[in-house]
């Protein structure tokens, strides 16, 4: 296994459930996020179609990848994410389901070894692969002040 990677971002709040997301150590534009109405203004993407768009994405880049590596040269893929959302046994709104359906813009027929590239190219999705089999997710809350409140500090 290779050396752990790690992506930093930093997330300011502007207004009342806007946020202003900085990728730090890149040259990234800054993304606004906002809740819908009632809670927010719905003036950027919420984090459930930040997570659809996420897996979406990332699906279609694997594709993409996986067809150039077999020597097929695609045209450009169109992808449709639909994200079901339900409330679990406490009454909580979660995601339960996230479809991507991506288009090809040429029959696959157009393709080589389509059905290798179909049978493996989800493994490589990190995003997908990622919220598929669950995420390890720690929380630290610290003060103004610098004293931690909550959860334990991670290594920087």
């Amino acid at each position: 296994m290779s050396d752990p990677q790690r992506i930093r971002l930093t997330l300011e709040q502007e207004d009342d459930y806007a946020f202003r997301i900085r990728f730090d150590e890149t040259t990234i534009a800054d993304l606004m996020t906002d809740e819908p109405a009632p809670l927010g203004k719905g003036e950027g993407p919420n984090p459930t179609r930040l997570l659809a768009a996420a897996v979406a994405n990332c699906l279609s880049a694997s594709l993409l990848f996986a067809l150039r590596k077999f020597k097929n040269t695609p045209g450009k893929l169109v992808t449709h994410a639909t994200a079901e959302l339900a409330r679990n046994e406490q009454g909580r709104l979660r995601v339960e389901h996230i479809h991507a359906d991506i288009q090809l813009a040429e029959a696959g027929t157009a393709h080589a070894s389509l059905e290798r590239i179909l049978a493996q190219f989800e493994n490589f999705c990190v995003v997908t692969e990622s919220v598929r089999h669950g995420v390890d997710v720690s929380v630290s809350i610290t003060d103004a002040d610098g004293v931690q409140l909550h959860g334990t500090a991670r290594a920087e």
